[in-house]
């Protein structure tokens, strides 16, 4: 199984700073995708960037600009830095990460998994 941990949620005024990371933790598999959603009171879930082991971004348009997406491989970890952050980003962040777990040397499957969220608060 994987576990993902994020941390670096937080109370920050409008144009301010946050880095959120997000780390997977397991045995036996490999990240094909990693990425963050966000959930604003009483709206649905929503995309906010990805990032395909590849290399390959996705934002949503509302972030491009401010908002960052990095990984650190060795450590299985990913970031989101925002940046100029406005009171609409505030919501609870969640990543997501797709992975292909090796049950055994012939057999493997690819699996979704989320972390628990992180409250991200733009306020004055």
């Amino acid at each position: 199984q994987v576990q993902l941990v994020e941390s670096g949620g937080g109370l920050v005024q409008p144009g301010g700073s946050l880095r959120l990371s997000c780390a997977a933790s397991g045995s036996g598999f490999s990240t094909n995708a990693m990425g963050w959603y966000r959930q604003a009171p009483g709206k649905g879930r929503e995309l906010v960037a990805t990032l395909t082991s590849g290399g390959s971004t996705n934002y949503a348009d509302s972030v491009k600009g401010r908002f960052t997406i990095s990984r650190d491989s060795a450590k299985n970890t990913v970031y989101l830095q925002m940046n100029s952050l406005k009171p609409e980003d505030t919501a609870v962040y969640y990543c997501n990460a797709i992975v292909t777990i090796y049950y055994t040397p012939s057999y493997s499957k690819m699996s979704a998994y989320w972390g628990q969220g992180t409250q991200v608060t733009v306020s004055s």
